[in-house]
Parts: C-alpha cells; sequence; structure tokens
C-alpha cells in the first residue's frame, strides 16, 4: 500500500461517480464493509444484471461474496484478482481495487474522447451498453454455430434426395402387409424384453452384491474386535524387560542427580576460588601501596634529618646518629624491595598465602631477635630521648609500625 494507489484510488472512484465519499484513512484499519459496498458498485457498474448476494453478515458469507466477485471478474472482464488481499481489506486491498477501477476509468476516458469526436462531426448519439449484451451475444454465437453446422447436414441430406426419391416412392406405392407389420412389432417386443429382463437381473446383481458386501462387513467387524481384545490382553501383560527398564531408570535418575550436586558444588567451589583470587589481587596491591608510601615517607625523614643540624659536635652524633639509620634504614628498604620481588616471583609462578610482614630472612637470624614488639620500640624511644638524640615524631611512628632488630639498634648507639 502506497499514498499514491490510495490517491488514484480515491480520485478514479470519484470521476466514476461513486455516491460516497471514500477518504484515505478508510483503509489505515481493516474496513471489510467499505470494501464490499464498493467491489458491488463496480460489479454492477461494469454488469448492471448480475445477481451477486449482497449478504456479509458472517464469515461464510463474505467468503462466498469474495469468491462471487472474482470468479465474476475472472470470467467477465478477465481480471485476476487476489482474494486473500481483497478479504483483509485494508491498504493491500486497495491494490486489488485498482484493477477493476482502471478498466472502468479507462473505458470512461476513451468513451469521452469517442463522445467529443462525434460531437465535432455532428453525427447522432448511440449509447449502447456492451456489459448488459454479453449474455446475448454469446448465445448469438452459439446460434450462428449451430445453423451452420444444421445447414451443412441439410445441404448433404438434399444432395441425396435424388437417390432416396425412388426408394421412398416404391415404398409409398407398395401395400402394407399385416404378417409384416406383426414380425416387425414382435421383433421390438422382443428386444424391449430382453431389455427389460437385463435390467431385473442387474437388480438382482445388486441385491447378492449388497448381501455379499453385508457378509464381508460382518466380517471385517470381528476381526477388529478380535484384534481390539488381542490388544488389550498385550497392554496387560508386562513385558519381561520393564524390570530392569524400571532399575535402569532408577540408577539414571540416581546418576543423574548425583551429577546436578557435583555441578552445584563445582561452580560454588569456581566462584570461592575466583573470589580468593581476586581479595589476594586486592592485598598484593595495597602492599604495593603501602610500600610506596613509606618510601616516600622515609626520603622526606632523611632530607628533614640532614636539614636540621645546627651546631657542629650535635650534627657530628646526629650524622652518626643518621648514618647509622640511614644504614638501618637501607637495610630495610633492600629487605622490603627483596620481599617485594620475592612476591612478584611467587605470583607469577604459584600462588603465596600469609601476611603482609613476611617470614624470617638470613639477617633477623644473624641478629638472633625475629620481631620486637611495639612496648621495647617505645622503650628505645625513651633511651634515645635520654640520649639527647631529636627524632621526629613521623620516624618513631614509623619504627613502631616497622620494628627493627635490637642488636643493630644498640650497635647503632
Amino acid at each position: 500500500m502506497s499514498f499514491r494507489d490510495l490517491r488514484n484510488f480515491t480520485e478514479m472512484m470519484r470521476a466514476l461517480g461513486y455516491p460516497r465519499l471514500i477518504s484515505m484513512e478508510n483503509f489505515h484499519t481493516p474496513n471489510f464493509m467499505l470494501v464490499s459496498e464498493v467491489l458491488l458498485w463496480l460489479v454492477r457498474r461494469y454488469e448492471p444484471q448480475t445477481d451477486i448476494p449482497p449478504d456479509v453478515e458472517t464469515e461464510q458469507d463474505r467468503v462466498f461474496f469474495i469468491k462471487a466477485v472474482a470468479q465474476f471478474m475472472a470470467t467477465k472482464a478477465h481480471i485476476k484478482l487476489n482474494t486473500k488481499k481483497l478479504y483483509q481489506a485494508d491498504g493491500y486491498a486497495v491494490k486489488e481495487l485498482l484493477k477493476v477501477t482502471s478498466v472502468l476509468y479507462g473505458a470512461m476516458n476513451t468513451k469521452g474522447v469517442e463522445r467529443a469526436d462525434m460531437s465535432e462531426e455532428d453525427s447522432s448519439k448511440f449509447k449502447f451498453d456492451l456489459g448488459s449484451k454479453i449474455a446475448d451475444l454469446k448465445a448469438a454465437r452459439q446460434l450462428a454455430s449451430e445453423i451452420t453446422s444444421k445447414g451443412a447436414t441439410l445441404y448433404d441430406l438434399l444432395g441425396k434426395e435424388v437417390e432416396i426419391r425412388e426408394a421412398r416412392t416404391e415404398s409409398i406405392a407398395r401395400p402394407l402387409e399385416i404378417n409384416e407389420a406383426e414380425k416387425v412389432v414382435k421383433v421390438a417386443v422382443d428386444c424391449v424384453m430382453e431389455q427389460v429382463q437385463k435390467t431385473k437381473d442387474m437388480l438382482n446383481n445388486v441385491a447378492l452384491d449388497e448381501a455379499n458386501l453385508e457378509t464381508k462387513i460382518e466380517k471385517r467387524k470381528l476381526e477388529l474386535e478380535r484384534s481390539q481384545k488381542r490388544l488389550q490382553t498385550l497392554q496387560s501383560v508386562r513385558p519381561a524387560f520393564m524390570d530392569e527398564y524400571e532399575k535402569i531408570e532408577e540408577q539414571l535418575q540416581k546418576q543423574y542427580s548425583s551429577y546436578l550436586e557435583k555441578f552445584r558444588n563445582l561452580t560454588y567451589l569456581e566462584q570461592l576460588l575466583d573470589d580468593h583470587r581476586q581479595t589476594e589481587q586486592e592485598m598484593f596491591e595495597e602492599s604495593a601501596n603501602m610500600l610506596r608510601l613509606m618510601q616516600s615517607r622515609l626520603k622526606e625523614e632523611e632530607q628533614h634529618l640532614l636539614k636540621s643540624g645546627n651546631n657542629d659536635d650535635s650534627d657530628i652524633d646526629i650524622q652518626e646518629d643518621e648514618g647509622s639509620s640511614s644504614e638501618v634504614e637501607d637495610r630495610q628498604i633492600m629487605k622490603q624491595r627483596t620481599n617485594m620481588e620475592t612476591l612478584l616471583q611467587g605470583r607469577a609462578g604459584t600462588r603465596i598465602v600469609g601476611t603482609m610482614q613476611g617470614g624470617d630472612t638470613e639477617e633477623d637470624e644473624d641478629s638472633g631477635d625475629s620481631e620486637i614488639d611495639l612496648d621495647e620500640d617505645e622503650d628505645e624511644e625513651e633511651d634515645l630521648e635520654d640520649n639527647s638524640i631529636e627524632i621526629s615524631p613521623s620516624k618513631s611512628s614509623h619504627r613502631a609500625r616497622k620494628p627493627e632488630p635490637l642488636e643493630e639498634s644498640d650497635n647503632d648507639f
């Protein structure tokens, strides 16, 4: 369906003189009443004497109406219509209606041109409705063919008149004999009697055939009853393989339930494994960030300690202390780097699960102490304060976080 088809259809129907105004909005939804009314008007416009029932109340009436219109257009106007599209009664039906309206519209235009020519030539107006005379034209053609055939046979018979005339005159002149007439009548009666006997025999044969058919039907019924009884007995008897089949079915059900349970457990464990890997990755990233922050803080504290000296003696002592503390911090940084490298290598190859502080190293074994509590670090800080060594609070807090071995700190002092 297109806007052009709808416009052409409405204009053609208006030109043909359809009494109702057709809008282009009428075919956006199925409208069978309008389509049936238009079809009936077009058919009667094509041939006023057509007898097509206009009832379209039920579905059967609609189907019959569409078939009658399509058949009429195919036989009378040689226009093939799609009945499915006509029954849809929407925009697709407009294309089928255009086939009929275009023919009528073209005929009207040609008729108008002929009338104009006749008016120009001052000829008399002659109206001839070809649609109403199609049946008469067909009858005339049939009668003409019959007349020619009858005329040919009559001509042949008249040609034989010369030969038959003498035989006809002889038969007329010859007197009628009663015996011969009786013989002819008897022969005709015998023929009729033979035909009657044949018909009686056929009737008797029909009765016999009917009896034979009835006996056959009874036999078939008996066979059907026997087969039904046999089927019932077979259905009632339990097959020998049913026990094994039920056992196998139970085993299959158990196997399936165990399979489901294992599959659920497997999926749950995989989910747990993924979660564990994700948490380990997060912990690893967090530890790396903490190490970076600690390194940056240590560098800032070193720079602060280097700039904080005022007196020479105190500078020397502080430098010595800073040298010792810097050595300790360098060792701590080296430890952290080695721990980070081993942790990275372990994550690249195998998975390592543990705390963030790590295990004992060789230097810790040499020192003799693996870890120092926060209380001991606080005691160290008090000793340092008694010996008049100034240490920033950030460094003390850092040492509280990362305890150092006691021997190394004693050696420094």
